[in-house]
């Protein structure tokens, strides 16, 4: 597939520009997924796959590994097997998640455990990570399969955290950032600099592009984690509100409970603690993190974090794509506007 620059300009959003250059690549990534999700025995495991990858996801963590490859100068065949590494972990997570958090949509859609079971969603989920731990392998360097298995292994720890913290009113900000950190911003920041390790950058490129990968992760979940109290449901494909309803701790909530009166605590520990939500509980709390301000420091955090990610970018070889990139992490906080 052949685009000149004015097709790619003509793309009105980072991601699309990005995805518009990277298209052959991500042909590439697509069929191997296609061809790596297959199964002879199990005719479920391409079946719960596909209802997730065809659901319309922008397929950052991907591009993310390519983009970082080719800003390095790579030019051999491996970082398609990287890209597609970094989606089956994602997908995997994503199973798994849904099980986890009883959820019944994702990107507008069912869920695949609530139109199977919980038992297809966790063993496809293993599936998808076995095919992705054969897929790190087979680019034969030590380093990027270090980088992509001790991503998996920090994703893990950071959910198990989110379950011990998610709930206990003790949880402060520096605890929000470890699970940020291991459940969203591991696999960004593994994604960008498994391509530059691949690409043989300099270690200084290797740091921009991990620091890169992690502040665009961190940014993204706190918009998540904000647009749930303020975005609209059509553009979220969730319910305003899900993440208090599914008693949360995201950093709005945090910010807002370190600044509670007694009173307010209380609500805090009814509402989230044990669970007793009665109507007009969303409204109340919504109102209250209004009060103290808590929306817009959480707003400020994400804007905080993007600018870190831009600023990684300085590093990197002049190239468009670090112009993509640089403007991927406007993209991603200006979903707040």
């Amino acid at each position: 597939m052949s685009l000149d620059r004015a097709d790619i300009k003509a793309a009105t959003k980072p991601h699309e520009q990005l995805a518009l250059h990277l298209a052959d690549g991500m042909g590439a990534v697509n069929d191997l997924i296609a061809q790596r999700m297959a199964s002879e025995h199990a005719p479920r495991i391409p079946q719960v796959t596909a209802h997730l990858v065809d659901a319309g996801g922008k397929r950052l963590r991907p591009m993310l590994t390519l983009a970082a490859a080719e800003l390095c100068g790579y030019s051999g065949p491996y970082h398609v097997h990287l890209a597609a590494t970094v989606e089956f972990i994602h997908t995997a997570t994503l199973l798994h998640d849904d099980v986890v958090d009883e959820s019944a949509q994702r990107r507008g859609r069912p869920t695949a455990n609530l139109l199977w079971d919980n038992k297809s969603s966790v063993l496809v989920g293993d599936y998808l990570f076995a095919r992705a731990f054969q897929l790190m392998v087979e680019p034969g360097n030590l380093r990027v399969l270090e980088i992509l298995s001790n991503a998996a292994a920090t994703i893990a720890e950071g959910e198990v955290l989110q379950l011990t913290a998610a709930q206990d009113l003790r949880t402060d900000e520096s605890i929000y950032l470890k699970v940020v950190r291991g459940k969203t911003a591991a696999l960004f920041s593994a994604a960008t600099e498994a391509g530059g390790v691949l690409a043989g950058a300099t270690p200084a490129q290797v740091q921009a592009l991990y620091d890169y990968g992690d502040a665009l992760g961190i940014a993204f979940q706190i918009v998540d984690d904000l647009l749930d109290f303020e975005g609209d449901s059509k553009q979220t494909g969730k319910n305003i509100g899900d993440d208090f309803r599914e008693r949360k701790l995201t950093l709005p909530v945090i910010k807002a409970v370190a600044l509670a009166d007694r009173e307010e605590r209380a609500f805090w520990s009814r509402t989230i603690e044990k669970g007793d939500q009665r109507e007009g509980d969303l409204e109340h709390a919504l109102a209250l993190m209004q009060q103290h301000g808590t929306l817009a420091a959480t707003r400020d955090e994400a804007l905080a974090w993007a600018d870190r990610a831009k600023s990684a970018m300085q590093a990197l070889p002049d190239h468009p794509l670090r112009q993509m990139l640089t403007e991927l992490a406007d993209y991603v906080v200006a979903r707040l506007r």
